[in-house]
């Protein structure tokens, strides 16, 4: 199986920032793709921002700049910088990874969510 721990959700003012991380563990052969999303409530889920193995980033445009994605490879860990914090961030930020498994082939999972809660 393939585990994700995600952190460093939490309660921040407007214009303040949160640093989110989401840490995968397994029987991981390798790591492909790593992604934020956020789901508000009576929202779907939508992407945020991902990264490739090579560290080639994508982001959405609501963001303009406001968000970072990195990742550090030996330690399977995607994070998100988020600065400039709105109330409509607000919502629970999911990470997702997909890669190959040890004996199973690909994957794609899918972290606990974090909330962020941005209060004006």
């Amino acid at each position: 199986q393939v585990q994700l721990v995600e952190s460093g959700g939490g309660l921040v003012q407007a214009g303040g920032s949160l640093r989110l991380s989401c840490a995968a563990s397994g029987s991981l052969f390798s790591i492909s793709a790593m992604s934020w999303y956020r789901q508000a409530p009576g929202k779907q889920r939508q992407l945020v921002a991902s990264i490739t193995s090579g560290g080639s980033s994508n982001y959405e445009d609501f963001e303009k700049g406001r968000f970072t994605i990195s990742r550090d490879n030996a330690k399977n860990t995607v994070y998100l910088q988020m600065n400039s914090l709105k109330p409509e961030d607000t919502a629970v930020y999911y990470c997702n990874v997909e890669g190959l498994r040890f004996g199973y082939g690909r994957f794609s999972a899918w972290g606990q969510g974090t909330q962020v809660t941005v209060s004006s």
